[in-house]
């Protein structure tokens, strides 16, 4: 049976006692029933996978050693997915967990011309991540940006630094299945995913402009969280 895991993003080294936030120590202690000698795991998001033993385990600050740290190398190719925000905000959070789960690197809310903007609540969102991280047994935590606008992003040039650049848009033009445009041995992709109304034929042309390679992800029009959803799997589980 695994060992349950938690996340601990500060560094630590062997043989550290660390004293664990409350609201683990409540879960290990409490929910778990974990006791004194008993074994855990913690991951930082970076990479790092700490076995960990407890000394004291108090529900409200649980104190456990460090034993070893298995450091995972990033993934061979990152991901990126840049996204508009969504109406209605269970969607985007919807979206946001299992492209965690799937392995993107990278994902980039936008604010474009068919967006109807919504709260961004990133406290709230990166507890989601960090959820998400921890189902699928995963080290490396996902980047989530601040929104930007369309036309800032092409502007950023870490966010735009892509070997493979895509746009997945709805419009009558000659577009290239993502499946087939999508190169495995490429070390870095990005796309892009329109809101509810796709994106307007200024915002697609801004793309051509940038290099942007145009592509469908399949025969039938798709929620934008869908999209996402199906971009993100077509990316990474090559």
């Amino acid at each position: 049976m695994s060992l349950p895991i938690f996340f601990f993003a500060s560094p630590v080294t062997i043989n550290e006692l660390v004293q664990l936030p409350e609201e683990t120590s409540k879960h290990i202690v409490q929910v778990l029933r974990m006791d004194s000698g008993e074994q855990l795991q913690l991951a930082d998001g970076k990479g790092n996978l700490h076995l960990v033993t407890i000394t004291e385990p108090h529900k409200k600050k649980c104190v456990i050693k460090i034993l070893s740290t298995q450091q995972s190398d990033p993934p061979a190719r990152k991901v990126k997915i840049a996204i508009s925000l969504l109406k209605n905000a269970s969607r985007f959070e919807w979206f946001i967990e299992k492209a965690t789960e799937i392995g993107v690197s990278e994902i980039i809310p936008l604010i474009c011309e068919r967006t109807e903007k919504q709260h961004f609540k990133k406290d709230r969102f990166e507890n989601i991540l960090v959820s998400a991280m921890l189902q699928s047994q995963q080290s490396w935590l996902p980047v989530l940006h601040q929104p930007i606008s369309y036309g800032q992003l092409f502007r950023e040039e870490d966010t735009m630094l892509a070997a493979q650049k895509f746009i997945a848009h709805c419009e009558e033009q000659q577009r290239t299945s993502l499946v087939t445009a999508a190169d495995p041995t490429q070390p870095s992709q990005l796309i892009l995913i329109g809101p509810e109304g796709d994106f307007t034929p200024l915002e697609i042309k801004t793309a051509l402009d940038h290099h942007f390679t145009p592509v469908t992800l399949g025969d039938t029009r798709l929620r934008a969280e869908t999209a996402g959803m199906v971009a993100a799997t077509l990316l990474c589980i090559q």
